[in-house]
């Protein structure tokens, strides 16, 4: 697959469609049966508060990877994102309950990274509860 956006459609400033994410227990069970990462305070409230939380946090890989769902998605590749990174700045605190926590995001085109390549990045601004979660929140995109 490759990428479905041209170089030349993504000005700096083109905003991506925002997306919504839901992390519920039972979405934080499934991430820790596949990354591996059975880490209690991801799923036992008592052991997360024994250790100082207020109750049970997502994984932060998780936060991440649900983030840039909004830069693949536009894109149309997984394979179009060359690199990734962020802070995580805030928890994302999951209640035990059928909603949990929701995860906002936004990103848009910041900056030309290099036209040869036809490379851009993409800044993407994740919130929870209207707190940001994570920053220096960047996605660098090679286009069609």
């Amino acid at each position: 697959m490759t990428a479905k956006i041209a170089f030349a459609d993504a000005e700096v400033g083109t905003e991506l469609p925002a997306q919504t994410f839901q992390v519920t227990r039972d979405t934080l069970v499934r991430y820790a049966g596949a990354s591996g990462d059975f880490n209690p305070i991801h799923w036992n409230d008592t052991f997360a508060t024994e250790v100082g939380l207020d109750g049970v946090i997502a994984h932060g890989m998780l936060t991440m990877a649900q983030a840039v769902r909004v830069v693949t998605d536009w894109v149309g590749d997984p394979g179009a994102v060359v690199d990734y990174g962020v802070r995580f700045i805030r928890q994302v605190k999951v209640p035990n309950d059928d909603k949990g926590a929701t995860v906002e995001v936004s990103a848009k085109v910041a900056a030309v990274v290099d036209e040869s390549a036809r490379t851009v990045r993409v800044d993407l601004l994740a919130k929870c509860d209207g707190q940001k979660v994570l920053g220096m929140a960047r996605a660098v995109v090679a286009l069609a």
